[in-house]
């Protein structure tokens, strides 16, 4: 599996050491593991979590900026645990209701010693968080308006950015937003052996 991530690596713009890539294979593992009892992707083949959910996840690091950020309805840790692993010196706040969810990230973070990541086991709109998020990241959670109207409270006055993942280019979502949110940025993000689109929509307040 290090071999084929290596390859997978090799086609982005992305460099990790072998420390980093170690503690991505050990994670898939322990998804792989963990997904017999829990139920928690329904991904079955540790190869193609490797795409899927690997390579998914960490094509969107280049476009994050700053250093506290939230990943809303995480579920078992996407994109939140492969970006923690990426980008070692951010924080990542993994929030999700589930509690079996919840405990997997922390056996996780037991695992791979993550010192840069928060499993936290709550709803959304009832979770308050001090000091507030650079980012709060959302991959196949909600629409964006409803990404929004829950996540308002969460990101930094000014400088906080809502980032959505998306598969298609979400153009009816993007023509409803809310008062006081624009289209910052949209990236068409290509994810090497997956045939499917893939976007990044980063939304502000304004």
């Amino acid at each position: 599996m290090i071999t084929q991530l290596s390859k997978l690596l090799n086609q982005t713009s992305l460099s990790l050491n072998e420390k980093q890539k170690q503690q991505l294979i050990a994670y898939v593992e322990l998804l792989d593991k963990w997904n017999k009892a829990y139920n928690l992707t329904s991904v079955r083949d540790p190869q193609q979590m490797i795409v899927r959910h690997i390579m998914d996840s960490i094509v969107v690091a280049p476009y994050l900026k700053g250093k506290h950020f939230i990943d809303v309805g995480t579920g078992p840790g996407l994109p939140g645990i492969p970006l923690s692993i990426v980008l070692p010196e951010a924080e990542f706040t993994l929030l999700d209701s589930l509690g079996k969810r919840v405990r997997f990230l922390k056996q996780v973070q037991h695992e791979l010693t993550l010192d840069n990541i928060v499993p936290v086991q709550s709803r959304v709109e009832e979770y308050s968080a001090t000091p507030l998020f650079d980012g709060v990241i959302s991959r196949a959670f909600a629409s964006i308006n409803d990404m929004l109207h829950w996540c308002q409270h969460l990101p930094t006055e000014g400088e906080g950015r809502f980032y959505a993942l998306k598969g298609q280019f979400p153009a009816e979502e993007c023509k409803m937003l809310p008062a006081g949110i624009e289209i910052e940025t949209s990236h068409r993000l290509v994810v090497p052996n997956l045939d499917e689109e893939r976007h990044l929509v980063i939304l502000k307040k304004i």
